[in-house]
Parts: C-alpha cells; structure tokens; sequence
C-alpha cells in the first residue's frame, strides 16, 4: 500500500497562535495548510448574511454542505466575496464557537477537511484535528498558552486592525470560549493522548516553529501510522 501522505495536526484554544505558527510551519516544509476555523468561521458568516438563528440546526447543516468557498494565496472567498477579514471579527467569532458545537455542521464539514490531504503533505489547525478530522497525523501538537497571554496578543491583533477592545473582556470572551469548546457534545477541545504539549505564552512564533519542525524530525523517522 501506498504510504499515507504525512500530517502535522495542530490543536488549541483560540488566540494561542496556532494559526501562525501553522502557517509558517508548512511554508518551511513546502506542505500545504488547512485553517479548519475558517471553515466553521465561513459557515457563521453565511448564516449572519441570510439571518438563519444558531439554533436552526438543518439551517445551519444546509450552509455547511453546500459552502460556496474559495481559498486562495492570499484572500477567502465566499460566494466571490472577499471575506478575509470579516471572517476574524469578534461578531463573526462569537457566532462561530456557536456554530462549532453543532453536531450536524462538524460532520458536513468533516470530508472538506479530508479532501485537504495533498501531498507533499498539509499542516492543519484546529480543534480537533489530531482527535477527530486526523487520528493518523504523523504528529500531533496541543499549542496552548495562558489566557492572559492570549488575551494580550488579541488585544494588539485588533489594535492593529484599528478595533477597539479591553483587555478584560477580551480575556472574559476567551475563558468563556475555551468552556464552551472544552465541554461541548462533540469533538470537544481536549489533545489527544499522543499529542506534544507546546505552551507559548513566553515563546516566539519562530521558537515554536523550531520546536515543531524538530519533532517532525524525529516523528518522520518512525514508520508512519495507517491512512485513515
């Protein structure tokens, strides 16, 4: 049998800087990138343009089924819409911790993610890409940091994008989303039980990278698990 095309599954709260590291993480391996928030991200979107309730289960399984979404280099696309950056407002990212906890969506959406599996190899983030989407990652990460620091980089994302913003709430919004991930129904926020623990609270996006890339090293040496 062919080998499976290697994964690097990388799992954590919001705002621990999962998604650059990620980002920079493939880039340096030529591997491809999957932003599975994004996804969940699009689908809240899509659902605040057409007015459906998070609470319109079929409603909100209709949109993940049927997402009209392009990626490319440099934007996302909905319904050739550039969505880039209203797909990171906090209206957008309240909806789609919502929209994340819904069973029906998480399994829509579940293939898509799938599908990203392209070789020379992809990187994904997420909530659960190592536990539910990517079982086989060749490794897996749990990047977490203290809410604090999470709050803190928040802060100064926003800041930068010109949006104002209190420390305070940003860190009340962001315990309140970590106990909404961490105990909803399905696919919960917690690492899986191979996965490296990688806390960045006093760690530059370069030195987590580093980290990663050296465990990638060593996992790669081993003979890989079986395709999914």
């Amino acid at each position: 049998m062919d080998a499976p095309v290697p994964v690097i599954a990388i799992d954590g709260p919001s705002a621990s800087g999962k998604g650059t590291v990620a980002q920079r993480v493939a880039r340096s391996l030529g591997y491809h990138y999957l932003d599975s928030g994004a996804l969940y991200r699009l689908v809240a979107l899509a659902a605040l343009w057409r007015r459906i309730s998070l609470a319109d289960v079929k409603g909100l399984e209709g949109i993940a089924a049927s997402l009209d979404v392009v990626f490319t280099n440099e934007s996302i696309l909905l319904q050739d819409q550039d969505v880039t950056e209203e797909i990171r407002t906090e209206e957008c990212s309240r909806c789609a911790s919502g929209v994340s906890a819904c069973p029906a969506v998480r399994l829509a959406l579940l293939e898509r993610q799938r599908r990203c599996r392209r070789l020379p190899g992809l990187v994904a983030e997420g909530r659960d890409m190592g536990s539910v989407v990517f079982p086989d990652a060749r490794l897996k990460v749990f990047l977490t940091a203290s809410p604090e620091a999470r709050a803190e980089r928040r802060h100064k994302q926003l800041k930068q994008k010109g949006i104002v913003a209190t420390l305070p709430l940003l860190l009340q919004d962001l315990r309140e989303r970590d106990e909404r991930d961490e105990t909803r129904s399905v696919a919960p926020l917690k690492p899986s039980p191979e996965a490296l623990w990688l806390d960045t609270s006093a760690m530059s996006p370069e030195e987590a990278v580093q980290r990663i890339l050296g465990w990638y090293a060593d996992a790669s040496s081993k003979p890989a698990a079986n395709s999914i």
